[in-house]
């Protein structure tokens, strides 16, 4: 599970605790248990907001949009052509009466699955009591939730086998659409990690 970008930045030693490059901006990523660093290579211009492309060493790729996955390469499970509807921005969800419905498409690499078709739903959840959020108090962001909407059937989905566990999101609102500081993603349901900006003094430091 992404076994040469842990090698990459030294295993179990926590890269995060060491000297970085201010020329650069981060993201201290948990997986496996293990805490790694990637680098911003570039942001791409989209109407529904600005596409991250996050490297590690050996080059593997996670691409964010407002916090969202919208591309993984290099990954044990690839996610490609990710098709995102405009949506509210976080500020605006943290103030709905309802929760947020949507649907997501995606291509999936290996296995060649084309335009597999997610049912979600998005909601404000209270901070949770454990998570790998470090050096912020979880009690100053507010928390959502993405799960599988479990009322959707959708024709092009296999059923629960291809559920992924909920996907959190910490946000900032010192930003006036907010700003995702923190994530809990799962690209495949035995492919999940946690991301956090880094370093923390940082973590309002995000191009709109």
């Amino acid at each position: 599970m992404w076994q040469t970008l842990q090698n990459a930045w030294g295993g179990g030693v926590d890269v995060s605790q060491g000297t970085l490059n201010p020329a650069f901006r981060y993201l201290r990523l948990v997986v496996d248990g293990q805490v790694v660093l990637l680098a911003l290579g570039y942001t791409d211009a989209h109407p529904q907001g600005p596409i991250e492309a996050w490297y590690s060493a050996h080059k593997e790729v996670l691409r964010l949009q407002n916090g969202r996955v919208v591309g993984a390469a290099g990954t044990v499970t690839e996610w490609q052509s990710v098709s995102i509807p405009p949506l509210p921005n976080w500020s605006a969800l943290s103030l709905a009466s309802e929760p947020l419905r949507w649907i997501r498409s995606r291509d999936l690499m290996p296995g060649y699955r084309y335009g597999v078709k997610d049912a979600l739903i998005t909601r404000v959840v209270p901070p949770p009591v454990r998570s790998q959020l470090s050096g912020v108090d979880p009690a100053s962001l507010i928390w959502f939730e993405e799960a599988f909407d479990s009322s959707e059937r959708l024709s092009m989905s296999k059923g629960d086998t291809d559920r992924l566990p909920p996907a959190k999101y910490a946000v900032s609102l010192s930003q006036g659409a907010g700003a995702v500081v923190y994530a809990e993603q799962c690209l495949a349901t035995d492919l999940c990690f946690s991301w956090q900006r880094w370093p923390v003094s940082r973590s309002a430091d995000i191009k709109k």
